[in-house]
């Protein structure tokens, strides 16, 4: 006959301390027989128990096979080899046997042998009363275990045990009560896994995608962020559950998971997808995901975003609209906190845009730290080259400002959270409790931001694009009245005169775009003294040596643009990312066939910023363009206007190059 070995001593099996005297083991076998398990198991299993208890009991209530024993015992523990107690068994009592080891709290010992008895070659005959105990106990131990494995906080072994006892029990098609039972603890099991999961180290790449499988899982269970489907989940605990997971979560990875969400029907999920894309363009630079964000909450047609849409209209340089935006939406105190900071419209707005990014935006991504630095947004230079180019976009179909809806309603200060259904709630940039910059009860207290000053180069901007509004409004006027000054008299415009003029800046000996009418245009006057030669090498330039190696990049960028060679080589006036911008923005002109013909005059310059390696400066242009086909033919027109924009110069050794370029209008 053969026999099995369960890993346990008749101290365990029985269920005393070595200490018990007699007295207290025979007392505690009877509360053994009295207490026999009722989980279905068949009379003969609940009688080879019962022996199995007995033998124990008699053993340990002899006191000289009990001295035996307990010395076997010592001896085992003193020798240097890891050895552990066990019971030798007749195969005929094992499911008995594994029955008590279960009962003495080794569950993961009872599974591993449970389930080896019901494989080949031990595997009992198909609807024997030893296949269903032997089914039923692989199962409630495989419950027990993963019960244990949860308690220790180890959520992925407690899942994969549930998943084999649950394939086993269903293999053998028994106890579905029992699989019941592990399916919901399964289901139970879906958050802490995926908490376990996510909270991974990024390079555990197929870990990270299960748990965001998991979680996908557990939304669509719950009929959506918003849905009630989990009655397990209620919905506090659930938004408490998922405002945790979001800090494991990439940026990216929950600009990815919201928006499809989003695109499923869940309004909570756009309004997260706009945030973190917010996130994303603001920490990476990359104003276009902002544009996005914008276009999100904008299309949502919740009209108590309106002052976050004011943010994002500040974060791409549309200052005026931030600014309308700001005044139409914002709540009363809201516009009161503003105020406290400054009276100025564009101040208040940036101040307001700082906390929002500090409190509501930033925080809540693995991968992101940033700081809500506005004056180092604002100088990047991928930043200055997407605001140049979209207000040149803007200045050539002219554009108008974005007004705040109509019906715009104020940003609810009245709750700590933004209701967007009846069910799901979330974090407002203000709570009731305190105002902007502060926090609110019951929430931990978080580190106070306090505004910076205003960035210098976003009031530059602020105040070149309010010359767009004019332009927007009188540009048709303005041109009707140069058309009858230019008939009336010739003579150059005297210097107290706010005359706008178009002076076209072409390469010498270049002929003239079809159509074009230059000789019409009045010449510029003469520089008081000679241009600055090129390349400019002196340490410290003055204005007018400035403007001449400005001068000198506009001719060249004119010239590229309308499709003919520049005089000079491009390197030697502007570093590659100004060359590199230049020439991609030739290549799509040339693969549509077109040219531009661009006229362009500065008329004034003045250096904001210096120091040894860099010089910023703020020049004044006249500025008209207008972009033809391959048969000359006019397809756009910029009509002539005002631009001030800004020019940041670098030293490069002993020469100066154009560096970056920002806010062109």
């Amino acid at each position: 006959m053969s026999r099995l070995d369960l890993p346990i001593d008749h101290f365990r099996l029985l269920g005393v301390s070595p200490a018990s005297d007699a007295q207290a083991v025979l007392r505690t076998l009877q509360q053994r027989l009295d207490r026999a398990p009722d989980q279905g198991f068949t009379m003969e299993t609940l009688e080879a128990r019962a022996d199995l208890l007995r033998s124990s009991a008699d053993l340990l209530s002899d006191p000289v096979r009990r001295s035996a024993y307990e010395a076997d015992l010592t001896a085992l523990i003193r020798t240097d080899q890891p050895v552990q107690p066990a019971l030798e068994i007749p195969s005929s009592r094992e499911v008995a046997g594994l029955l008590l080891l279960l009962e003495a709290g080794q569950p993961l010992e009872c599974w591993d042998m449970a389930r080896s008895c019901l494989q080949p070659p031990q595997a009992p005959a198909l609807g024997s009363s030893r296949e269903a105990d032997l089914t039923l106990l692989a199962g409630l131990a495989a419950l027990d275990a993963a019960r244990d494995y949860r308690d220790e906080r180890r959520f992925e072994q407690a899942a994969r045990l549930l998943q084999e006892g649950l394939q086993l029990l269903q293999r053998m098609g028994q106890n579905p009560a029992l699989r019941e039972s592990m399916h919901r603890e399964l289901e139970d099991l879906t958050p802490y896994r995926v908490l376990d999961l996510l909270s991974r180290d990024l390079s555990c790449t197929a870990e990270r995608q299960e748990g965001m499988a998991l979680l996908e899982q557990l939304v669509r269970r719950r009929g959506g962020l918003e849905g009630e489907g989990d009655p397990s989940f209620p919905a506090d605990e659930f938004q408490a559950f998922f405002k945790q997971i979001r800090g494991f979560l990439t940026v990216q990875e929950q600009v990815d998971l919201f928006s499809r969400w989003a695109d499923a029907g869940s309004s909570t999920a756009d309004f997260l997808a706009g945030i973190a894309l917010t996130a994303s363009g603001f920490a990476r630079r990359k104003p276009e995901r902002i544009a996005a964000a914008r276009d999100r909450l904008a299309a949502g047609g919740r009209p108590a975003v309106t002052p976050l849409l004011a943010n994002l209209h500040l974060l791409l340089g549309e200052v005026d609209s931030a600014i309308a935006l700001f005044e139409e939406g914002a709540a009363k105190d809201l516009r009161a906190w503003a105020s406290r900071h400054s009276n100025d419209g564009l101040a208040r707005i940036c101040a307001y845009c700082r906390d929002w990014l500090s409190r509501d935006v930033l925080p809540g991504y693995r991968d992101l730290d940033a700081d809500p630095d506005l004056d180092a947004y604002f100088s990047d230079r991928d930043v200055l080259a997407w605001v140049e180019r979209e207000d040149r976009r803007s200045g050539r179909h002219y554009s108008s400002a974005p007004a705040a809806p109509a019906s715009a309603a104020p940003l609810p200060l009245g709750d700590s959270s933004w209701t967007f259904s009846e069910t799901w709630n979330t974090d407002l940039p203000f709570s009731a409790a305190a105002e902007p910059g502060e926090d609110a009860q019951p929430q931990p207290p978080k580190p106070r931001w306090r505004p910076g000053p205003l960035p210098p180069r976003l009031t530059r901007l602020a105040s070149s694009t309010r010359v767009r509004w004019g332009i927007g409004l009188f540009g048709l006027a303005v041109l009707l009245g140069l058309s009858a000054a230019w008939w009336r008299s010739r003579q150059p415009p005297q210097t107290a005169i706010a005359r706008v003029q178009a002076i076209p800046v072409v390469p010498s000996g270049a002929a003239p775009a079809p159509g074009a009418t230059a000789t019409r245009q009045p010449r510029p006057a003469p520089l008081s003294k000679p241009p600055a030669a090129i390349p400019l090498t002196i340490a410290s330039p003055d204005e007018r040596q400035l403007r001449g190696l400005l001068e000198a990049w506009l001719r060249a960028k004119t010239a590229v643009l309308s499709g003919a060679q520049p005089q000079g080589e491009l390197d030697r006036l502007a570093r590659p990312g100004p060359i590199d911008r230049l020439q991609a923005e030739r290549r799509q002109d040339r693969e549509a066939g077109q040219t531009q013909a661009i006229e362009v005059q500065v008329r004034s310059l003045q250096v904001m910023e210096r120091s040894p390696g860099r010089i910023e400066v703020q020049a004044e242009l006249t500025y008209r363009d207008s972009r033809r086909d391959a048969q000359g033919r006019v397809v756009e027109r910029t009509p002539t206007t005002t631009l001030r924009n800004g020019y940041v110069f670098g030293r490069d050794g002993d020469t100066w190059r154009l560096a970056a370029t920002y806010s062109g209008q």
